[in-house]
């Protein structure tokens, strides 16, 4: 399938992985990241999911220079952990704001395109925490347990439009956020995989490009966790 493809946070870890893939499958990808560049010669915009204005700048620039967009995947998110005794109003509203009022926004502004060409597909990057829990991450897992209820209210707004609305759920990814980890904490995370690994973040990119062209697959929640969060 061709098209074009507006991958959030694209400028590194799970986005770059799947911009990559998504372009080898043949589409047309732009990146949007807060600095309006992108590695790996792929062409992008600037974009601050937080900030309404921001998201429609972008948007109208990527119709302008490539064409309506076709497949959106909303990936930028942020963290911002602690527990919840200690966490500051910033800390909850900027952590919901950017994961999940962002994508609600992201979406809201994908639509425009996507019922005019009477189809579309929209990928948000949810995670297992969102279904599972964590500790010390209230803000973050309430962000992403909302977008499964994103998706599925969207799924039935714009189902008869051809219009697919669909969340992956990632596990543990090795990315830069995971590096961080001591080796004590990524022991105890991998003690509760059943496949006893972190991802690769290609395979949360194999997710992604399934849903983009999976034309009777809507309103789904995918978990790729390598089983953590079975179950739930």
């Amino acid at each position: 399938m061709s098209g074009i493809a507006l991958v959030t946070g694209g400028n590194r870890g799970i986005g770059l992985a799947t911009a990559q893939r998504l372009r080898e499958d043949g589409w047309t990808v732009v990146v949007g990241s807060r600095s309006g560049q992108a590695p790996d010669g792929l062409d992008a915009v600037a974009l601050d999911v937080s900030d309404a204005a921001s998201i429609e700048q972008a948007f109208t620039e990527v119709e302008e220079r490539f064409g309506p967009v076709a497949l959106l995947v909303a990936n930028a998110g942020m963290t911002r952990d602690t527990l919840l005794m200690r966490m500051s109003d910033d800390d909850i509203d900027i952590v919901l704001q950017t994961n999940l009022a962002g994508s609600i926004r992201l979406a809201r502004r994908a639509m425009k395109g996507m019922i005019r060409a009477k189809g579309g597909s929209i990928v948000l990057v949810g995670s297992v925490v969102g279904l599972l829990g964590s500790a010390g991450q209230v803000n973050y897992a309430a962000s992403k347990a909302g977008l499964v209820g994103v998706a599925r209210s969207l799924a039935r707004e714009v189902g008869s439009r051809g219009i697919r609305v669909n969340v992956i759920a990632p596990g543990f990814v090795e990315t830069d956020m995971t590096a961080e980890l001591d080796e004590a904490q990524r022991s105890a995370i991998l003690n509760g995989i059943p496949l006893a690994r972190y991802a690769q973040p290609a395979e949360i990119a194999d997710a992604v490009a399934f849903l983009a062209t999976a034309g009777y697959v809507t309103g789904a929640v995918i978990p790729v966790d390598g089983g953590l969060g079975m179950g739930h």
